[in-house]
């Protein structure tokens, strides 16, 4: 029975090597005389800032940089690049970088015209009024934040990231050009990317997942699969690299609409009180969260496995869907991903407050596809920190 849903996307998106040089273009049919490029310090370092800049310039828009974006922003650095730019006739924000930075300006575009406090937004369509106009351009292949309608922040005062959902958080134009993403280190490649196959692989086995999102997930997890290894291991493969952006691209487009679910809500106490960089929080629980789900959809998981490449003729349906399990966990093995919670600091003393904190997202647990209270989500961590996929039942 297919019930009503709605499917967003930014109102342009543009895609290929070299599709960055349109940016002025696009910010002149916004009405910009005055634009602020937001990134930070290690992107504005390499350069990479002056490919946007140019364009801008050539088209008499006068052009401000500021590089103030932490990574896994807390509220603080928003409202403090808030501050700075205060007073500014900025018409036009342009978002550069990873999901900080494209989550940064999504959240100062609506801070601009919401005075307020910022944390008075968290939650899903809390933002009343629509920001000024906004372009998002990712340099990474992963968070997908440049279709989406979240922004994703730590809140320093309880130590859990939080987000704000509003379609006013979709940008005006989205830029994908895999050429921008070639410097991108090894690990931050793996891990970006690997983050990118989780929002497909929760967004197809979502409770809102449509036949729409369920086309675009599964041609992101052929893409993503088919080339991380070769991007990661193999930097200048320009073909993997444009098959990570769009599967990158994609991902968000699924993740944007059907959501996601307990791999992100296990993650994100990570996150904050334990400061592990979100995709690596993503991919290290994905094998052990898709090990839990795996029976609620046998058909779907089976899909998945199809998608990573696994030959499943033969199998029944159950083993078929087991082997998508197995072929995600040696992916994220095979790209350097820790493997463990004690991998990345977590200790069993601390896995009871974990479910805890991730038990209360209900947001996201009530989009996953198998039912879990805070004993499943306790028995999770303790399976990823023993890393034991067979633990969990």
């Amino acid at each position: 029975m297919r019930v009503s849903s709605t499917f967003r996307t930014p109102g342009v998106i543009i895609t290929g090597i070299g599709s960055v040089q349109q940016v002025g273009g696009e910010a002149v049919k916004l009405g910009a005389r005055q634009a602020l490029v937001v990134t930070d310090k290690v992107l504005n370092a390499t350069g990479l800032t002056a490919r946007v800049t140019r364009p801008l310039e050539a088209q008499g828009i006068t052009v401000d940089v500021i590089d103030e974006v932490v990574p896994e922003p807390p509220f603080e650095n928003v409202e403090r690049i808030a501050r700075s730019i205060a007073g500014r006739d900025y018409d036009v924000l342009i978002g550069l970088g990873g999901g900080s930075a494209l989550d940064v300006t999504k959240a100062l575009a609506i801070m601009l015209t919401n005075p307020g406090d910022v944390r008075e937004l968290i939650g899903i369509d809390k933002v009343r009024n629509k920001g000024i106009p906004f372009i998002l351009i990712p340099t990474t292949a992963g968070t997908g934040s440049e279709v989406t309608y979240n922004a994703i922040f730590t809140d320093a005062k309880d130590d859990v990231k939080k987000g704000i959902v509003s379609p006013h958080l979709l940008p005006d134009v989205a830029i994908v050009d895999a050429e921008l993403t070639v410097s991108v280190p090894p690990k931050v490649t793996a891990a970006t990317g690997m983050d990118a196959l989780v929002h497909a692989v929760e967004s197809y086995t979502a409770g809102r997942a449509t036949e729409l999102t369920d086309g675009v997930a599964l041609h992101a997890i052929q893409l993503i699969s088919r080339s991380l290894r070769s991007a990661v291991y193999s930097g200048n493969n320009i073909a993997a690299r444009e098959d990570m952006a769009m599967g990158s691209l994609m991902a968000g487009i699924s993740l944007g609409n059907a959501g996601v679910g307990a791999v992100h809500a296990l993650a994100y106490p990570l996150g904050g009180k334990f400061k592990v960089p979100h995709g690596v929080a993503n991919s290290l629980l994905l094998p052990y969260v898709m090990k839990y789900n795996v029976i609620a959809n046998l058909t779907k998981f089976a899909n998945v496995a199809n998608a990573l490449g696994e030959n499943t003729d033969g199998l029944s349906l159950r083993d078929a869907a087991e082997k998508a399990v197995q072929a995600m966990a040696k992916l994220s093995q095979d790209v350097g991903i820790p493997a463990t919670l004690s991998d990345v600091g977590v200790t069993a003393a601390d896995i009871a407050l974990l479910a805890e904190e991730a038990g209360k997202i209900d947001r996201l647990l009530n989009n996953n596809p198998r039912w879990l209270t805070v004993k499943e989500i306790e028995a999770i961590y303790r399976a990823a920190y023993d890393g034991s996929h067979a633990a969990i039942v």
